[in-house]
Protein backbone atom coordinates (compact mmCIF):
# COMPACT_ATOMS: atom_id res chain seq x y z
CA UNK A 1 0.00 0.00 0.00
CA UNK A 2 2.76 2.49 0.81
CA UNK A 3 4.34 1.75 -2.62
CA UNK A 4 0.64 2.56 -4.51
CA UNK A 5 0.19 5.64 -2.60
CA UNK A 6 3.99 6.72 -3.35
CA UNK A 7 3.53 5.96 -7.06
CA UNK A 8 0.02 8.01 -6.98
CA UNK A 9 1.59 10.67 -5.68
CA UNK A 10 4.30 10.48 -8.39
CA UNK A 11 1.76 10.17 -11.22
CA UNK A 12 -0.15 13.25 -10.26
CA UNK A 13 3.38 15.38 -9.51
CA UNK A 14 4.10 14.24 -13.76
CA UNK A 15 0.88 14.56 -15.08
CA UNK A 16 0.74 18.18 -13.47
CA UNK A 17 4.63 19.51 -13.89
CA UNK A 18 3.54 22.31 -16.17
CA UNK A 19 2.11 23.64 -13.20
CA UNK A 20 5.72 23.57 -11.29
CA UNK A 21 8.54 24.45 -13.36
CA UNK A 22 10.14 24.19 -16.67
CA UNK A 23 12.91 21.84 -14.94
CA UNK A 24 9.89 19.53 -13.72
CA UNK A 25 8.10 19.64 -17.13
CA UNK A 26 11.54 18.40 -18.93
CA UNK A 27 10.93 15.34 -15.98
CA UNK A 28 8.17 15.25 -16.59
CA UNK A 29 7.75 11.55 -18.61
CA UNK A 30 9.94 10.39 -16.35
CA UNK A 31 7.83 10.79 -13.13
CA UNK A 32 4.84 9.70 -15.06
CA UNK A 33 6.62 6.20 -15.90
CA UNK A 34 8.18 5.70 -12.29
CA UNK A 35 4.77 6.56 -10.92
CA UNK A 36 2.52 3.74 -12.89
CA UNK A 37 5.66 1.58 -12.46
CA UNK A 38 5.33 1.96 -9.00
CA UNK A 39 1.75 2.23 -8.99
CA UNK A 40 1.61 -1.39 -10.44
CA UNK A 41 4.58 -2.66 -8.46
CA UNK A 42 2.31 -1.58 -5.02
CA UNK A 43 -0.75 -2.42 -6.62
CA UNK A 44 0.52 -6.35 -7.19
CA UNK A 45 2.04 -6.27 -3.59
CA UNK A 46 -1.04 -5.25 -2.24
CA UNK A 47 -2.49 -8.12 -3.60
CA UNK A 48 -0.31 -10.55 -2.20
CA UNK A 49 -0.23 -11.46 1.26
CA UNK A 50 1.88 -13.94 2.92
CA UNK A 51 0.30 -15.49 6.26
CA UNK A 52 3.19 -17.46 8.15
CA UNK A 53 3.19 -21.34 9.90
CA UNK A 54 1.03 -21.85 12.58
CA UNK A 55 -1.07 -18.91 11.51
CA UNK A 56 -4.47 -17.75 9.89
CA UNK A 57 -4.91 -14.33 8.30
CA UNK A 58 -8.39 -12.56 8.64
CA UNK A 59 -9.02 -9.71 6.18
CA UNK A 60 -10.49 -6.06 6.84
CA UNK A 61 -12.22 -3.75 4.27
CA UNK A 62 -13.32 -0.44 5.66
CA UNK A 63 -14.10 -1.81 8.93
CA UNK A 64 -16.22 -4.84 7.78
CA UNK A 65 -14.28 -8.37 8.87
CA UNK A 66 -14.15 -10.71 5.85
CA UNK A 67 -15.33 -13.89 6.85
CA UNK A 68 -12.84 -15.54 4.61
CA UNK A 69 -10.07 -17.08 6.01
CA UNK A 70 -6.81 -16.80 4.94
CA UNK A 71 -4.72 -20.44 5.02
CA UNK A 72 -0.40 -20.23 5.84
CA UNK A 73 1.46 -19.36 2.48
CA UNK A 74 0.39 -16.52 0.06
CA UNK A 75 -2.73 -15.57 -0.85
CA UNK A 76 -4.58 -13.06 -2.77
CA UNK A 77 -6.62 -10.49 -1.68
CA UNK A 78 -8.40 -7.38 -2.40
CA UNK A 79 -4.98 -4.36 -2.28
CA UNK A 80 -7.60 -2.13 0.24
CA UNK A 81 -8.09 -4.58 2.88
CA UNK A 82 -6.29 -4.91 5.94
CA UNK A 83 -4.77 -8.63 7.12
CA UNK A 84 -4.95 -9.33 11.02
CA UNK A 85 -2.60 -12.46 11.94
CA UNK A 86 -3.88 -14.93 14.57
CA UNK A 87 -1.50 -17.30 16.00
CA UNK A 88 -3.33 -20.91 15.95
CA UNK A 89 -0.38 -22.71 18.11
CA UNK A 90 -1.27 -24.10 21.54
CA UNK A 91 -0.39 -20.89 23.65
CA UNK A 92 -0.19 -21.06 27.43
CA UNK A 93 -1.62 -18.21 29.84
CA UNK A 94 0.12 -18.66 33.63
CA UNK A 95 -1.23 -16.58 36.48
CA UNK A 96 1.19 -17.58 39.46
CA UNK A 97 2.05 -15.73 42.97
CA UNK A 98 5.88 -16.28 41.75
CA UNK A 99 7.16 -12.43 40.49
CA UNK A 100 7.86 -12.62 36.58
CA UNK A 101 6.59 -16.15 36.20
CA UNK A 102 3.21 -15.73 34.39
CA UNK A 103 2.16 -12.90 31.97
CA UNK A 104 1.41 -10.12 34.26
CA UNK A 105 4.08 -8.77 36.24
CA UNK A 106 4.14 -9.27 40.04
CA UNK A 107 1.45 -11.70 42.59
CA UNK A 108 -1.08 -12.82 40.04
CA UNK A 109 -2.30 -16.33 41.40
CA UNK A 110 -6.12 -16.57 41.78
CA UNK A 111 -7.36 -15.73 45.52
CA UNK A 112 -10.71 -17.90 46.16
CA UNK A 113 -12.78 -18.64 49.38
CA UNK A 114 -13.35 -22.14 50.30
CA UNK A 115 -16.77 -23.33 51.58
CA UNK A 116 -15.45 -22.96 54.88
CA UNK A 117 -14.80 -19.32 54.14
CA UNK A 118 -11.11 -19.81 53.83
CA UNK A 119 -8.72 -17.93 51.43
CA UNK A 120 -6.92 -20.41 48.98
CA UNK A 121 -4.59 -19.12 46.48
CA UNK A 122 -4.02 -21.30 43.16
CA UNK A 123 -1.39 -20.74 40.78
CA UNK A 124 -3.02 -21.87 37.16
CA UNK A 125 -1.41 -22.52 33.77
CA UNK A 126 -4.25 -22.34 30.85
CA UNK A 127 -3.45 -24.13 27.57
CA UNK A 128 -5.40 -23.40 24.39
CA UNK A 129 -5.33 -22.77 21.13
CA UNK A 130 -7.52 -20.31 18.13
CA UNK A 131 -9.42 -22.63 16.45
CA UNK A 132 -9.14 -21.05 12.79
CA UNK A 133 -12.15 -21.01 11.23
CA UNK A 134 -13.25 -19.01 14.40
CA UNK A 135 -10.62 -16.11 13.75
CA UNK A 136 -12.91 -14.09 12.01
CA UNK A 137 -15.79 -13.80 14.78
CA UNK A 138 -12.67 -13.64 17.51
CA UNK A 139 -11.43 -9.96 15.95
CA UNK A 140 -15.18 -8.97 15.41
CA UNK A 141 -16.29 -9.33 18.92
CA UNK A 142 -13.62 -9.81 20.75
CA UNK A 143 -10.69 -8.11 18.90
CA UNK A 144 -6.65 -8.89 19.01
CA UNK A 145 -6.58 -8.51 23.19
CA UNK A 146 -8.38 -12.00 23.56
CA UNK A 147 -6.30 -13.43 26.18
CA UNK A 148 -6.79 -10.67 28.72
CA UNK A 149 -10.66 -10.46 27.74
CA UNK A 150 -11.42 -14.08 27.43
CA UNK A 151 -8.50 -16.28 28.79
CA UNK A 152 -7.44 -14.30 31.88
CA UNK A 153 -11.21 -13.06 32.73
CA UNK A 154 -12.83 -16.50 32.31
CA UNK A 155 -10.59 -18.78 34.02
CA UNK A 156 -10.50 -16.37 36.78
CA UNK A 157 -14.35 -16.06 37.30
CA UNK A 158 -14.73 -20.11 36.99
CA UNK A 159 -12.30 -20.85 39.45
CA UNK A 160 -13.26 -18.71 41.72
CA UNK A 161 -17.42 -19.91 41.08
CA UNK A 162 -16.42 -23.63 41.91
CA UNK A 163 -14.07 -23.07 44.36
CA UNK A 164 -16.62 -22.18 46.99
CA UNK A 165 -18.42 -25.76 46.85
CA UNK A 166 -15.22 -27.54 48.73
CA UNK A 167 -13.35 -26.90 51.66
CA UNK A 168 -9.81 -25.52 51.54
CA UNK A 169 -8.20 -29.08 53.00
CA UNK A 170 -10.17 -31.13 50.51
CA UNK A 171 -9.00 -28.67 47.13
CA UNK A 172 -5.41 -29.10 48.77
CA UNK A 173 -5.52 -32.90 49.11
CA UNK A 174 -8.80 -35.94 48.46
CA UNK A 175 -10.79 -33.48 45.92
CA UNK A 176 -8.00 -32.14 43.78
CA UNK A 177 -8.39 -33.78 40.73
CA UNK A 178 -12.57 -33.31 40.84
CA UNK A 179 -12.18 -29.73 41.21
CA UNK A 180 -9.78 -29.58 38.04
CA UNK A 181 -12.06 -31.70 36.15
CA UNK A 182 -14.73 -29.91 37.42
CA UNK A 183 -13.82 -26.04 36.37
CA UNK A 184 -11.96 -27.83 32.78
CA UNK A 185 -15.56 -28.50 31.72
CA UNK A 186 -16.80 -25.14 32.76
CA UNK A 187 -13.58 -23.25 30.88
CA UNK A 188 -13.88 -25.02 28.54
CA UNK A 189 -17.78 -24.46 27.50
CA UNK A 190 -16.76 -20.65 27.69
CA UNK A 191 -13.98 -20.46 25.29
CA UNK A 192 -15.50 -22.71 23.02
CA UNK A 193 -18.11 -20.04 22.34
CA UNK A 194 -15.75 -17.65 22.15
CA UNK A 195 -13.81 -19.26 19.29
CA UNK A 196 -11.25 -20.75 21.65
CA UNK A 197 -10.55 -24.66 22.25
CA UNK A 198 -9.08 -25.17 25.84
CA UNK A 199 -6.27 -28.19 25.26
CA UNK A 200 -5.19 -28.18 28.90
CA UNK A 201 -5.52 -27.04 32.73
CA UNK A 202 -2.94 -27.34 35.21
CA UNK A 203 -3.55 -26.55 38.46
CA UNK A 204 0.25 -25.82 39.33
CA UNK A 205 -0.24 -24.98 42.99
CA UNK A 206 -2.42 -24.65 46.12
CA UNK A 207 -1.79 -22.91 48.99
CA UNK A 208 -3.47 -22.92 52.10
CA UNK A 209 -3.50 -20.04 54.88
CA UNK A 210 -0.62 -20.66 57.55
CA UNK A 211 -2.98 -21.85 60.03
CA UNK A 212 -4.55 -24.71 58.56
CA UNK A 213 -0.97 -25.61 57.37
CA UNK A 214 0.00 -25.69 60.88
CA UNK A 215 -3.03 -27.68 61.57
CA UNK A 216 -2.34 -30.20 58.66
CA UNK A 217 1.25 -30.57 59.94
CA UNK A 218 0.91 -30.84 63.75
CA UNK A 219 -2.46 -33.93 62.85
CA UNK A 220 0.93 -35.59 60.53
CA UNK A 221 3.27 -35.60 62.91
CA UNK A 222 0.50 -37.10 66.10
CA UNK A 223 -0.12 -39.58 63.34
CA UNK A 224 3.35 -40.60 63.15
CA UNK A 225 4.19 -40.42 66.64
CA UNK A 226 0.73 -42.67 67.09
CA UNK A 227 2.35 -45.09 64.29
CA UNK A 228 5.78 -44.72 66.61
CA UNK A 229 4.24 -46.19 70.07
CA UNK A 230 2.19 -48.74 68.19
CA UNK A 231 5.91 -50.53 66.61
CA UNK A 232 6.88 -50.12 69.96
CA UNK A 233 4.15 -51.44 71.87
CA UNK A 234 4.43 -54.16 69.25
CA UNK A 235 8.36 -55.06 69.86
CA UNK A 236 7.39 -55.13 73.82
CA UNK A 237 4.45 -57.59 73.41
CA UNK A 238 6.65 -60.05 71.03
CA UNK A 239 9.78 -59.44 73.62
CA UNK A 240 7.03 -60.49 76.51
CA UNK A 241 5.58 -63.74 74.14
CA UNK A 242 9.77 -64.37 73.94
CA UNK A 243 9.90 -64.24 77.45
CA UNK A 244 7.02 -66.68 78.49
CA UNK A 245 7.69 -68.70 75.37
CA UNK A 246 11.20 -69.46 77.47
CA UNK A 247 10.00 -69.49 80.84
CA UNK A 248 7.42 -72.48 79.51
CA UNK A 249 10.19 -74.39 78.12
CA UNK A 250 12.25 -73.81 81.39
CA UNK A 251 9.47 -75.38 83.68
CA UNK A 252 8.86 -77.84 81.33
CA UNK A 253 12.42 -79.14 81.23
CA UNK A 254 12.41 -79.19 84.92
CA UNK A 255 8.82 -81.07 85.56
CA UNK A 256 10.34 -83.59 83.44
CA UNK A 257 13.46 -84.20 85.29
CA UNK A 258 11.66 -84.19 88.27
CA UNK A 259 9.16 -86.69 87.10
CA UNK A 260 11.71 -89.03 85.28
CA UNK A 261 15.05 -89.49 87.22
CA UNK A 262 15.10 -92.20 90.07
CA UNK A 263 17.46 -93.02 92.42
CA UNK A 264 18.52 -96.46 90.67
CA UNK A 265 19.04 -94.18 87.71
CA UNK A 266 21.15 -91.53 89.47
CA UNK A 267 23.04 -94.52 90.83
CA UNK A 268 23.56 -96.39 87.67
CA UNK A 269 25.02 -92.85 86.10
CA UNK A 270 27.22 -92.86 89.32
CA UNK A 271 28.81 -96.15 88.94
CA UNK A 272 29.33 -95.51 84.50
CA UNK A 273 31.37 -92.36 85.70
CA UNK A 274 33.18 -93.96 88.51
CA UNK A 275 34.44 -96.58 85.84
CA UNK A 276 35.19 -94.25 83.37
CA UNK A 277 37.70 -92.25 86.02
CA UNK A 278 39.09 -95.25 87.50
CA UNK A 279 40.05 -96.87 84.35
CA UNK A 280 41.91 -93.49 83.18
CA UNK A 281 45.78 -93.62 83.01
CA UNK A 282 45.66 -90.50 85.56
CA UNK A 283 46.50 -90.88 89.09
CA UNK A 284 43.36 -90.33 91.22
CA UNK A 285 41.34 -91.19 94.48
CA UNK A 286 37.78 -91.48 94.26
CA UNK A 287 35.82 -90.66 97.30
CA UNK A 288 32.12 -91.73 97.26
CA UNK A 289 29.20 -90.07 98.16
CA UNK A 290 26.74 -91.68 100.61
CA UNK A 291 23.98 -92.58 98.15
CA UNK A 292 22.78 -95.91 98.75
CA UNK A 293 24.28 -98.85 97.61
CA UNK A 294 27.07 -96.83 96.15
CA UNK A 295 30.50 -98.03 96.74
CA UNK A 296 32.38 -95.58 100.08
CA UNK A 297 35.98 -95.57 98.32
CA UNK A 298 37.54 -96.50 95.38
CA UNK A 299 41.32 -95.66 94.68
CA UNK A 300 42.79 -96.31 91.06
CA UNK A 301 46.58 -97.01 90.41
CA UNK A 302 48.69 -95.02 88.91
Amino acid sequence: MFLVIIGFFILIVGLNASRFSERVERLRGGLIFLGSALLLLGAAFSTLVQVGVGQVGVQTLFGQVQQRVLQPGLSLVNPLVDVTRFDTRTQNYTMSAVRNEGQQAGDDAIRVLSADGLEVVIDLTVLYHVVPTQAPKILATIGEDYQDKIVRAISRTRIRDNAVYYDAVALYSTRREEFQARILAAIEKDFRSNGLQLDQLLIRNIQLPQSVKASIESKISAEQDAQKMQFVLQKEKQEAERKRVEAQGIADYQRIVNTELSDKLLQYEAIKANQAIATSPNAKVIIMGSGRGAPQLIIGEK
